[in-house]
């Protein structure tokens, strides 16, 4: 009886090492080769289809003539960096990045503090008409540029702020508040109720409680309100075009059309200027890009 059970221990021994040379198993969420090659083959041409845009910007900024765009093979023989300090040198480049980069900044911090304390209170608190308020932040999303600017050129005329900085922010603050409140309150919700109950019992008042416990939580879905905040100021053209007067006061948008006139079209100035564009772009989205991802899951998890 011994010798059977020796015998029969070690042929399963031996079915067990067998086994594996069979055939590999594979694990859940463990792609297999074909799949492997399929998906990086997409990415690899994804990848190709977004940069190949910037790349051939960035080509067509280092031909000389302003027709080069029509034979960019003629380009490979002259390349040369002039466009670039024509642009530096010879516009009001300088000017342009100052009026941009005050408008969005200005923009970005007023807007998301109207939205942050907006979307907190719909979130925490119940007051009479929340939900109809909320539809009505909403409903201000859908009419058209087209309609609002004869308004608001009315409203900032009588306020004298056209052809100022602050007007303008007001009106991208009027465009970027709704969304970024919408997007806040659903990320508001995902923090526990807890920690404004632990914040009242060590003595904070409501806006302490945002102040000290609340916003150092929400820094992804911040980012995310601060990047969108930035990038509707950074490349709006109607608004601006409208409110800016002044030659010197035009954001980078608006800039970019003055290369182009009604006989003329100055291609190759065009593309240095909208690479240089790209620079503080770059920059801001380098800053905030850690939190993006998170905030914009986050904030559709509950509604």
């Amino acid at each position: 009886m011994s010798t059977t059970t020796v015998e029969t221990s070690a042929e399963a021994k031996k079915e067990i090492r067998v086994a594996p040379t069979q055939g590999r198993v594979t694990r859940r969420g463990e792609r297999s080769l074909a799949g492997s090659l399929v998906s990086h083959g997409i990415l690899i041409v994804a990848s190709l289809a977004a940069l190949f845009p910037i790349a051939w910007l960035i080509f067509l900024s280092l031909g000389p003539d302003k027709d080069d765009y029509l034979h960019p093979g003629r380009i490979w023989g002259k390349m040369t960096l002039d466009n670039y300090s024509f642009v530096l040198q010879e516009t009001n480049f300088f000017h342009w990045l100052a009026s941009t980069l005050i408008v969005s900044l200005g923009t970005t911090v007023i807007g998301v503090i109207i939205a942050a304390t907006t979307g907190y209170a719909v979130s925490r608190m119940r007051f009479p008409g929340y939900r109809k308020f909320m539809w009505v932040l909403l409903v201000t999303q859908m009419f058209p540029i087209a309609v609002l600017i004869v308004p608001m050129y009315q409203i900032l005329s009588d306020l004298e702020l056209v052809d100022t900085y602050i007007g303008l922010i007001l009106v991208y603050c009027s465009t970027a508040v709704p969304y970024c409140a919408w997007l806040l309150k659903g990320y508001f919700d995902t923090i526990p109720f807890e920690i404004d109950e632990a914040g009242r019992v060590d003595g904070l008042n409501p806006f302490g409680t945002f102040l000290r416990l609340i916003l150092p939580l929400a820094k992804p879905g911040l980012a995310v309100a601060g990047f969108y905040s930035f990038i509707t100021a950074f490349g709006e053209v109607a608004f601006a075009s409208t409110f800016m007067l002044s030659d010197t006061k035009y954001t980078f948008a608006v800039a970019l059309q003055t290369f182009v006139s009604e006989h003329d079209a100055q291609r190759h100035l065009m593309a240095a200027t909208a690479v240089l564009i790209a620079i503080p772009v770059s920059a801001f989205f380098y800053l905030v890009q850690k939190n993006l991802v998170t905030g914009l899951t986050a904030g559709g998890t509950k509604g």
